[in-house]
């Protein structure tokens, strides 16, 4: 699976937020987005996932030219998003959470064993199965929105700010999935606002700044880019 990002661009109305912006996610890597507030990294996640029309430039899966197609046909060549703030469906269980997460999938055997390894990915989602998902503490709706996606088995995982709003330890609990999640085959694309955490876990990164590409490299190398330390590592 490769995923390429050429050279798009992406308006709200007259404002122009992505300026010609380029990158690839090769099979079974972590990529990282990082950047600032506004930088465009949200706005880069939903172009992939067909939220947002491309004003310029083209996405490609497996050279397969995927500009204008709908979400739920994204979804199904095995692009999944898990958006920002986790927008999980609060009045529903737990289970009919996961259950909508394989709606493009027949109902067979595979659905129920990859059911049974979100739940020993996150055993407080089969403990808490029939509970309302809206009553979950914010890393249990994290953990329930990754289970979700991950019942549409995925080749591409999407996360857009994962840690936000978690206490630290919750915040550890949430990259040490990501790790599993990727271990196990899946690809990832992370947008995170806690760069240091997405560079140590992401095999390549790109550095977005006010809506275009600004640096990229090894995660661990821009880890220790003095440019990347003082803008987004809070180090002088």
């Amino acid at each position: 699976m490769t995923l390429k990002v050429e050279n798009i661009k992406v308006a709200y109305g007259m404002i122009e937020a992505l300026h010609g912006v380029s990158f690839a996610v090769a099979d079974k890597s972590v990529v990282g987005l990082i950047g600032s507030n506004g930088a465009g990294k949200t706005t880069a996640l939903k172009a992939i996932s067909g939220l947002l029309p491309l004003s310029g430039g083209r996405i490609t899966l497996d050279g397969r030219d995927i500009n204008g197609l709908a979400p739920e046909a994204i979804v199904k060549l095995g692009i999944v998003h898990v958006p920002e703030g986790r927008r999980i469906f609060p009045r529903m269980t737990v289970r009919e959470n996961l259950d909508l997460g394989a709606f493009t999938r027949h109902r067979d055997a595979t659905v129920e064993r990859d059911l049974g390894w979100v739940y020993e990915l996150f055993p407080v989602l089969k403990e808490r199965e029939e509970q309302l998902a809206g009553t979950l503490s914010g890393g249990q709706q994290q953990m329930l929105a990754m289970g979700r996606a991950l019942m549409s088995k995925p080749r591409l995982l999407m996360l857009d700010e994962p840690s936000m709003g978690l206490s630290p330890i919750m915040q550890d609990k949430i990259f040490d999935l990501a790790r599993e999640i990727n271990a196990s085959g899946t690809t990832l694309l992370l947008v995170e606002q806690n760069a240091r955490a997405a560079l140590e876990l992401a095999t390549h990164a790109y550095v977005l700044d006010t809506g275009a590409i600004a640096l990229d490299g090894k995660g661990s190398e821009l880890a220790h880019d003095e440019r990347v330390r003082k803008a987004y590592l809070g180090e002088e």
